[in-house]
């Protein structure tokens, strides 16, 4: 935790280490010299400085060329995008109470100072000068891309409007940047603040050693009394372990209940009505810009294009997916009844049931899986296979002075060992991190002047244990090599201009290469080197692999509607035009009984804490990329099976070339036909989740 020190002098820019040149091994932020009271000094000189750069372009007498306006452009405001990486990533990874302050404060600021910067008539002025004659300009593909990529973001900021239209999208992106603020606070705020503790062994009935070793260990963490004392908090990799195991139904049912309460506790922080005013100002954003809804202008920018392309896809796979749900569902509650239970299937009995479902089908269960899926081994199992495709190598970096202890830090080198970039690995839960798991940057690669490397970070919640090894579950594993896959994206990446580095993709692109990675976890070869069980030392074996490997497509159905259903709300909510009186719990219940959700599975994010949504407008409109990118993804892993070799290397040279390091050098379709060489089609996702259809994707 960064902490705070009256006793030093004031932090302005002369002596604040968010400004000087970072000195450090691989010039790494100064972690150690940090202090909360550096940031708002930082974000005044670095805004001020970014305001006088901004000045120089407009006011250049010269006529635009694409040295001073583009590249100009490209490098001014380096100070600001470092200030706010560093703190925005605190924020998000290990907050604090002065933090948040400084983050409501600084919102709506920023959201002025960028619109300031995109609504400035004078600075459009050259760029499109540029853009209207760049067919004429000697320009390489990747210039005219990063023009053509600022052009639409100024105009999709707003940057056409008449004026009295201009001041009004300004004051709407300000609002929003207060509003995304507090809704994740908010739900931050109901996560840190609850824990269900348990001490009977009655309470702790069915639980493992493992979910009991890391209830324990958050006991110890959060200070509860006790020696008995075990605590579940609303990190999923707390929830979902409990909602598998526990034989106490109710227990389950009050965490469900929790779990899905985020956000919508009456009082200060309650995220309903701000959702309401979030979703009013996006579309008074969209119709100011000439959309009907916000949900065409979002995807207008976008692999699918438009809502329609989007809601075709879901409309696709959700009657399989629903009718594999009900199938599940019934299997389960069969199985309840031949073992002397008569009940019917609710939301919190989901996991608990399924869980024994698998065991009687494929006699594979987590408790089984967990001993050979340690942390570290899993780490070195997703290097391994960077290292195979890519020829990375991931060096540690000894004695790193980050911002947590549980942080690692790896030095990433090429195969004849040029230096690529740092890794930093932040893999477990805490209070003062927000849930889920994400990557972000640093610092961001680019090659405008020197080659500037990339920092990446993966954020995990996992439970961390006080046994000798951190195990994780199948789920988890996913999990680690999905962040990893967007890790690579971002380490990688090889291009010459900011603003088409790394993940800087059209957002149903981006989640491709994050969930292609994912297909090598469960590759024989991988599991039988890293899969390696923490107390025998011995390698999974092939009898269990074949089971993990038979039970792939299980609970499918589950899984492909709990999250189907998200995204046909998503979707929904942003193509409406009237959100007064707005209920939202009313709208997700007729929206459930349209689409004919089963009654036992509860959404995967309930509206008042769908971060996704409404922390920010990346996913706003665009949760459905999740399964966009899956048909890439599937599709895409099998070029590897055709080749028979997962690790084929004129593929793996080919995905490097073309995805992993390519940025948004091109069009996302064209990057994936170099890669595949064609268009892909939807078979393979029906085929990876076991669902009946068929039909090429449009």
């Amino acid at each position: 935790m960064l902490e705070s020190s009256a006793s030093e002098n004031d932090p302005g820019h002369s002596d604040n280490p968010l400004l000087m040149r970072w000195e450090a091994a691989f010039a790494m932020p100064p972690f150690d010299r940090l202090r909360t009271e550096h940031f708002m000094p930082a974000f005044e000189f670095a805004m001020k400085e970014h305001r006088l750069e901004l000045e120089a372009i407009t006011h250049n007498p010269e006529r635009p060329d694409f040295q001073n306006t583009m590249v100009a452009l490209e490098r001014c405001g380096e100070n600001l995008q470092r200030v706010m990486n560093v703190f925005y990533n605190l924020t998000s990874s290990h907050t604090s109470a002065e933090l948040q302050a400084i983050e409501r404060e600084m919102a709506p600021r920023l959201a002025a100072h960028f619109n300031a910067m995109m609504l400035d008539p004078k600075l459009f002025e050259r760029v499109d000068d540029l853009h209207r004659r760049a067919d004429h300009d000697e320009l390489d593909a990747e210039s005219r891309r990063m023009l053509a990529r600022w052009h639409l973001d100024f105009v999709r900021s707003g940057a056409k409007l008449a004026e009295k239209e201009r001041l009004r999208f300004a004051a709407i992106t300000e609002e929003l940047a207060t509003l995304y603020t507090d809704f994740s606070q908010n739900v931050l705020h109901d996560e840190s603040s609850f824990t269900m503790i348990l001490r009977s062994d009655d309470e702790l009935s069915g639980l493992p050693d493992f979910v009991r070793a890391a209830a324990r260990q958050a006991a110890i963490e959060r200070g509860v009394d006790g020696d008995d004392a075990h605590v579940i908090t609303l990190s999923r990799s707390s929830v979902t372990p409990f909602m598998t195991f526990s034989e106490r139904r109710e227990l389950r049912q009050n965490l469900w209940q929790a779990w899905c309460a985020r956000g919508e506790h009456a009082g200060a922080r309650d995220n309903r009505p701000l959702i309401v005013a979030i979703l009013k100002c996006r579309h008074e954003l969209a119709t100011l810009l000439g959309y009907p809804d916000y949900a065409s202008y979002a995807l207008e920018d976008s692999m699918a294009g438009n809502p329609q392309a989007a809601l075709g896809l879901l409309e696709r796979v959700w009657e399989p997916a629903r009718q594999r749900a009900e199938a599940e569902k019934r299997e389960m509650e069969a199985l309840a009844r031949k073992q002397g239970q008569v009940i019917s299937l609710e939301a919190h009995d989901w996991h608990f049931w399924a869980e024994r479902l698998r065991k009687a089908r494929y006699d594979l269960e987590e408790s089984e899986l967990k001993p050979y899926l340690q942390l570290d081994r899993m780490v070195q199992a997703m290097f391994e296979v960077a290292q195979r495709l890519f020829g990375l190598v991931f060096k540690p970096i000894q004695n790193a002075k980050l911002y947590h202890p549980s942080v690692k830090a790896w030095e990433v080198l090429s195969a004849d060992a040029e230096h690529i970039g740092v890794f930093l690995g932040d893999n477990f839960a805490r209070a003062s991190k927000r849930s889920g798991a994400w990557m972000s940057t640093y610092r961001d690669q680019h090659a405008l002047l020197d080659p500037q490397r990339p920092i990446v970070v993966n954020n995990n919640n996992f439970s961390q244990s006080s046994g000798p090894a951190c195990l994780l579950s199948l789920d988890d594993a996913h999990t680690l090599f999905h962040e990893f896959g967007h890790g690579l994206h971002g380490l990688l990446s090889r291009v010459t201009y900011p603003k088409l580095a790394g993940t800087r993709v059209l957002r149903d692109f981006v989640e491709f290469p994050s969930q292609l990675f994912e297909h090598w976890l469960l590759q024989p070869e991988v599991l039988k080197r890293h899969a390696i069980h923490v107390q025998s030392g011995e390698p999974m074996p092939d009898a269990l692999i074949d089971k993990i490997l038979k039970a792939k497509t299980f609970n499918q159905g589950f899984a492909s509607v709990e999250y189907l259903a998200c995204a046909l709300a998503d979707l929904d909510l942003h193509q409406r035009s009237d959100f007064e009186g707005l209920d939202l719990d009313r709208f997700e219940q007729e929206l459930m009984t349209r689409i004919g959700m089963p009654k036992a599975i509860g959404l995967r994010h309930r509206l008042p804490h769908f971060l996704h949504l409404f922390s920010g407008s990346g996913y706003a409109s665009a949760y459905y990329v999740y399964l966009w990118a899956e048909v890439l993804d599937a599709d895409g892993f099998e070029a590897f099976v055709e080749a028979g070799d997962p690790f084929d290397p004129v593929l793996a040279k080919r995905l490097h070339d073309h995805v992993y390091s390519a940025g948004n050098r091109q069009e996302p379709m064209q990057a994936y036909v170099a890669f595949r060489g064609r268009e892909p089609a939807v078979e393979a996702l029906l085929r990876q989740r076991g669902l009946q259809a068929s039909s090429a994707l449009s």
